[in-house]
């Protein structure tokens, strides 16, 4: 069987910032076929790039490859990509006819040659984990959106017992130091102006620079602060055990380093946290919190949070309130604890009821979004710059981000697009935030 070269492509992408970088950059590698982006009804090529960390992340996958056959009993080629895809492996293609391609995370630089021996009847599943083999191999970024991601370090080497990443993802990779300022400043050249660096463990960055010198995320941040045209730099995500001084410094140093910090927890109870294998306590991680906003008063802080881990016990789970309260996050994600085939958790004992998983969450998301609602009306008559990225649901309505990483919806009729406007903040709500466009002065 020889099929026809798809000529329209659709990109699908689950789950976390680095999915979504992994999937502009596939796109824009089938763009370099010669393919054209579509919506996935018209195309002739569907790629699923997914992410096994929610619960029944495979199952989804496989509903959403059912509903892709098409009205006249046809079905586009469909490609599984990203960590289910490394996850399940040709368990995929044994499972259902309806796959064509199975490519891990670190193969997708592969993705032409698999559409091609799909193309003559093969079922190619290419799940090797060959390093950095795939940046060398990825076109160069010619248009760049005013919020552009980077990705600067893969995998993870921590092994926290509930993550399936270190077996999808492989162990912790650095990218060469030149070859991200070269592609940091093709990026700014295409248009944007904030970078965030993305990573598993993003501050576990580290390489030589063009002097030799090792250096870390904070040396990486001070060279990207001397590109002109870059306004803001922004990282994520990171583990509490990468966060050195050194960073932790940048923060006070670097102006276009936005006062804004996502560094996950997961839990409030030092018992919890030795069962989750997260090598860092309550206590240091408060302290680390402690140096970040001495360094930068203004800083919003962000975490991850599981609930009803394996043994979470109520008084483990009173912990976790307790450090929430004494943090007071700008934003945070918390999730019901579910079990990853594989992992060591899958198989501990004192599993959580479902029903004390779910009074928790409820829990632990009301005090969260209590605190979210008090920070963001704390930002109230502060004055700061947005960089609009999108139109809002008014006529000469924008949509931007505040350094805080924050939603504001501002009237600007003569704006478009990647500009960065002079605001003060006049309204406050639980998502989404109002400013007001500052008048620029006479010359």
């Amino acid at each position: 069987m020889n099929r026809e070269k798809p000529k329209k492509f659709h990109v699908k992408s689950f789950g976390c910032q680095m999915n979504v970088y992994d999937g502009e950059r596939m796109a824009e590698m089938l763009g370099e076929e010669g393919m054209t982006a579509s919506g996935k009804e018209d195309a002739d090529l569907v790629v699923l790039n997914t992410c096994h960390i929610r619960e029944k992340a495979a199952e989804k996958v496989y509903s959403e490859i059912g509903r892709l056959k098409k009205k006249d009993g046809s079905k586009p080629m469909i490609a599984v990509a990203g960590c289910v895809a490394q996850a399940e492996g040709a368990e995929i293609t044994r499972r259902t006819k309806a796959v064509d391609i199975v490519v891990g995370p670190q193969a997708y630089h592969k993705l032409p040659e698999m559409v091609a021996e799909a193309r003559s009847g093969e079922r190619p599943v290419d799940l090797d984990l060959p390093g950095l083999d795939k940046f060398g191999a990825l076109p160069r970024k010619r248009k760049s959106a005013p919020s552009s991601f980077l990705t600067v370090q893969e995998g993870c080497d921590k092994f926290c017992t509930y993550c399936v990443v270190p077996y999808t993802r492989g162990a912790e990779i650095s990218r060469p130091y030149a070859k991200l300022i070269d592609e940091a400043k093709a990026l700014v050249d295409g248009g944007a102006k904030e970078i965030t660096l993305l990573g598993q463990n993003v501050n576990a960055w580290a390489s030589e620079d063009d002097k030799g010198n090792r250096v870390g995320l904070d040396g990486l941040i001070r060279t990207l602060d001397r590109i002109d045209g870059l306004k803001r730099i922004r990282y994520t995500t990171s583990h509490p055990n990468d966060m050195s001084e050194g960073l932790i410094a940048a923060h006070g140093d670097v102006e276009k380093l936005m006062p804004y910090l996502h560094l996950p927890v997961q839990a409030g109870s030092d018992r919890i946290l030795k069962a989750m294998n997260r090598s860092h306590s309550r206590t240091s991680y408060l302290r680390i919190l402690d140096r970040v906003r001495a360094a930068r008063p203004d800083i919003a802080l962000s975490g991850d949070f599981i609930v009803g881990f394996p043994g979470e016990s109520d008084s483990d789970f009173e912990e976790t309130l307790s450090l929430v309260e004494e943090v007071r996050y700008s934003q945070a994600f918390s999730f019901k604890y579910s079990p990853r085939p594989g992992t060591p958790a899958a198989t501990m004992q004192d599993q959580v009821p479902m029903e004390v998983m779910d009074e928790r969450l409820q829990r632990l998301q009301a005090l969260l979004n209590r605190h979210q609602i008090e920070f963001n009306q704390a930002t109230v008559g502060k004055r700061c710059e947005l960089l609009l990225e999108r139109k809002g649901k008014l006529d000469g309505q924008w949509i931007g981000k505040s350094p805080w990483l924050q939603s504001v919806h501002v009237l600007a009729p003569e704006a478009q697009i990647g500009d960065m406007l002079d605001v003060t903040i006049s309204e406050a709500g639980p998502n989404s935030l109002k400013g007001e466009m500052l008048m620029k002065e006479a010359a």
